[in-house]
């Protein structure tokens, strides 16, 4: 069974910094292609980053271009997402996702190409 557990968010102010981290187990972690998404208040669920399952490739969408960074430790089994410059519209619910089995995409950007999902970590910027 596929967990994973998301931390790190919280109340920071505009202009902050933040890393989120997603552990996760029950899967050969390297062989995925793992993402971020976020969800904020009366809004559907956003792409926010994807790295490849090697690292070596990444896609961003284009609103956190130069402020977040996605990264990921296959030995640790964990994928992180470094947000600099926070500001009040990247408020929202985080989620860390994993690509569906099987899945040929080097860097899936949609919803639909993740079979695995967290629970999710709230993060909130402050004007």
């Amino acid at each position: 069974q596929v967990q994973l557990v998301e931390s790190g968010g919280g109340l920071v102010q505009a202009g902050d910094s933040l890393t989120l981290s997603c552990a996760a187990s029950g899967l050969t972690f390297s062989t995925y292609p793992m993402g971020w998404f976020r969800q904020a208040p009366g809004k559907e669920r956003e792409f926010v980053a994807v790295v490849s399952r090697s690292a070596s490739n990444t896609y961003y969408v284009d609103s956190v271009k130069g402020r977040f960074t996605i990264s990921r430790d296959n030995a640790k089994n964990t994928v992180y997402l470094q947000m600099n410059s926070l500001k009040p519209e990247d408020t929202a619910v985080y989620y860390c996702a994993a690509a569906a089995k099987g899945l040929m995409l080097i860097t899936p950007n949609e919803p639909k190409h993740f079979g695995s999902w967290g629970q999710g970590t709230q993060v909130t910027v402050s004007s």
